[in-house]
């Protein structure tokens, strides 16, 4: 107990990571003792991995081993945590994957940063209510209501879904087929591209016969 009570002590009065550090482990002499110090400045500037800290000790000289430089990282963060360092501001990529993912599939993070991102963009957020929209007319088939959700829009100010819109114009009839009915072409492009991957490997090796017999028994 009263070894407790000093250890308490002395943590509560040490100023200085090196005050910090002491105790039977650093008492004794060891290959990184010249470089602690600039380990103690390095941590001082913020947490870095162990793996970078040996890196940076390696291009000044030094030959231990990297389970050395781990263990003292270890003792480090014991000592003198960090706080727990700023969120990453989300990518465009991260808001585009949240945008065309279900609600339901989204974390309370992820859903919490996404609404912080449209809040601060009424016309993302429009474009996020859109796109919703949209998937739900494909994951429902429920092409008849696709007029509806032009017009909806196109009743906004959004050209980048409007270049869409206009996109869908000349073959709209296919659109809504697509949209409405349980036929697919998915089989056939499977089979399209099962083709071309043979063709891509006998490219330069083989005649269009022997093709013709492994397209005929992949089949």
């Amino acid at each position: 107990m009263g070894l407790a009570r000093n250890t308490v002590r002395r943590l509560a009065h040490s100023a200085t990571a090196d005050e910090l550090l002491i105790g039977q482990w650093t008492g004794r002499t060891s290959i990184l003792d010249p470089y602690k110090p600039y380990l103690h400045q390095r941590w001082r500037e913020g947490p870095f991995s162990a793996r970078r800290l040996f890196e940076e000790l390696c291009e000044r000289g030094y030959e231990g081993g990297k389970s050395v430089v781990k263990e003292y990282v270890r003792k480090l963060r014991e000592a003198c945590p960090h706080d727990d360092p700023p969120r990453r501001n989300p990518s465009v990529r991260d808001v585009t994957s949240w945008i065309t993912r279900h609600p339901d599939r989204l974390n309370d993070d992820q859903a919490q940063q996404l609404k912080a991102v449209l809040d601060h963009c009424p016309e993302l957020e429009q474009t996020a209510q859109h796109t919703r929209a949209f998937a739900e007319l494909m994951n429902n088939r429920q092409g008849q209501h696709l007029g509806q959700w032009i017009d909806r829009v196109q009743a906004d100010n959004l050209p980048a879904l409007h270049s869409f819109v206009s996109g869908l114009g000349p073959d709209l009839d296919a659109v809504v087929a697509g949209l409405s009915l349980p036929y697919s072409s998915g089989a056939v492009e499977g089979h399209n591209s099962k083709i071309k991957m043979l063709k891509r490997h006998m490219f330069g090796r083989a005649n269009f016969d022997l093709l013709r017999k492994r397209v005929l028994l992949a089949a």
